[in-house]
């Protein structure tokens, strides 16, 4: 289980002050350049993956053993930041090492062929008087990178996209917060030997062009089981578009492979309120998982915060989607004023090609805080990877408040599922669809299609919720000596799809 400080930490530290210039400002390349191109990453992970894993140094103790209190006296004087004072249309700041990211990160710059590293400077940070003394030496480099383009004003550089801490990122569309990540490659999730994380041990920034929106960015993977080597093509706006290409080199054989994998938090919604004594009515980055699978199906499973840690597995030959949506999108759906639950981005994922056999993957941890990143969805592929094999894949990712596309006729989307006992036994289950223009007046023209895998369930009711305008279907479920029920349920109109179909695991508690 993941601690939601790691990732968060970087939201903490962009909103500290800047408070005083380096002696001489801005991100120092080294004068050494080397050649690079398009090949330059593909072949050191290939050439990487042939010999042992040898772990990177770690940086010196005084800088590990900082506190998450200390390591907030240090950020980065975005003056100093990559290209600045120039005409580029990107900005590039750093963050420093330390606390929960031990190994330094080789950052480069790109230009005309030519690739340079960027050296590590103290200068380039501000600190309290409260950061303390720590040694410096050639283990040290800069943990990770933050993106920043004018998104709203001219002249005024926002964040929009962030790498740090093992192959982590995030993006947020134009007027967002951060919310859910994702990753580089998943390996072994949920599995009882334990998960492995790959690290993003390199990047390489190409420099763009006046003008530009989008920046693109190489990054070496590395970990015990594989090499990878990845290009993003970022490009910022109300949806972000990250467009991704990435060969993974096996060293041993790998079994369970999570590609495009996304990491997120659920703690609590109308389906199990009851658990938690808050006053807010939901707490999540994550409302659901979608997906628009290879027969054309477009799925809505709402996520879970289960006792015990449970795994599905949605098996698809060659996906054309999937996603963690967050569907609510008002103030009032979370009543939080700090954590701001409805300003966090969707993820929607796109293969860029056939993927074969398989299965969407979701794994949903018990978390009792919204500190936890507790929910994990990827695409797992049928067959393993061979050692000195490899796999080559490319996917876009979209984030932002609805970043679904090439969904054609989009079914009515779940709104909302809540669930509750009744007094005399047994389970109330409503599902909220949105309205839309072929709604029937009349929703007595409307197919129910409900299964239940265990217990029994009435016929369920469609009826026209005054808020949302569109159709709510409910229905009771006695689950009478079952502990865990799968339901499936859909809406449909003259035996065509009116809505998603709704999936979702019941346990008891």
């Amino acid at each position: 289980m993941l601690r939601r400080d790691v990732l968060k930490s970087l939201a903490a530290l962009a909103a500290l002050p800047a408070t005083a210039w380096a002696e001489e400002p801005g991100l120092q390349l080294a004068a050494e350049a080397t050649a690079f191109d398009q090949d330059t990453v593909l072949d050191r992970a290939r050439a990487l993956a042939r010999a042992p894993f040898t772990p990177r140094p770690q940086i010196p103790e005084s800088w590990r053993n900082l506190t998450y209190d200390q390591y907030r006296k240090i950020w980065f004087d975005a003056r100093n930041a990559l290209w600045e004072n120039s005409d580029a249309p990107q900005r590039v700041d750093v963050f420093p090492p330390g606390l929960y990211f031990p190994q330094a990160v080789a950052l480069h710059v790109v230009e005309d062929g030519q690739s340079r590293p960027v050296r590590f400077d103290m200068g380039v940070f501000d600190t309290t008087d409260k950061f303390p003394d720590v040694d410096l030496d050639e283990t040290l480099g800069y943990s990770g990178l933050r993106l920043r383009a004018e998104l709203e004003t001219s002249g005024i550089f926002q964040e929009y996209a962030v790498f740090q801490g093992a192959s982590y990122f995030r993006g947020i569309g134009t007027g967002e917060i951060y919310g859910l990540s994702a990753r580089g490659l998943a390996l072994k999730t949920g599995d009882p030997m334990g998960e492995e994380f790959p690290d993003f041990t390199a990047f390489w920034l190409e420099t763009p062009t006046p003008g530009s929106d989008s920046i693109v960015l190489h990054a070496l993977l590395d970990s015990p089981s594989c090499t990878g080597a990845y290009r993003f093509e970022i490009t910022h706006g109300a949806v972000l578009e990250m467009q991704v290409e990435a060969h993974v080199f096996a060293r041993t054989d790998i079994t369970h492979l999570g590609i495009a994998p996304l990491t997120s938090m659920f703690l609590f919604d109308d389906t199990m309120r009851q658990r938690f004594s808050d006053f807010r009515p939901a707490v999540h980055d994550s409302d659901g998982l979608l997906i628009h699978n290879g027969a054309g199906e477009v799925i809505w499973r709402p996520l879970a915060n289960p006792a015990a840690l449970q795994i599905s597995a949605f098996a698809d030959n060659n996906p054309r989607g999937f996603g963690l949506m967050q569907r609510k999108r008002k103030f009032s759906d979370f009543n939080d004023l700090e954590a701001l639950y409805h300003k966090r981005p969707a993820v929607w994922i796109t293969p860029g090609e056939d993927w074969g056999k398989g299965a969407v993957t979701l794994v949903e941890i018990p978390a009792d805080l919204e500190i936890y990143d507790n929910i994990v969805a990827y695409w797992r592929p049928s067959a393993p990877l061979k050692a000195g094999s490899q796999h080559q894949m490319s996917y876009t990712l979209h984030w932002g408040a609805d970043p679904v596309v090439d969904v054609p006729d989009m079914p009515l989307k779940v709104l909302n599922t809540a669930m509750g006992g009744r007094p005399e036994g047994g389970q109330i289950i409503a599902i909220d669809f949105e309205d839309a223009a072929h709604v029937p007046d009349d929703l007595s023209a409307v197919e129910i299609i409900l299964r239940s895998s265990a217990g029994d369930t009435s016929s369920g009711i469609v009826q026209r919720n005054p808020e949302t305008g569109g159709p709510r279907l409910a229905f009771t479920f006695e689950p009478g000596e079952a502990t865990l029920a799968e339901f499936r349920a859909q809406l449909r109109l003259n035996g065509a799809p009116l809505s998603e179909v709704w999936l979702y695991r019941w346990t008891a508690s």
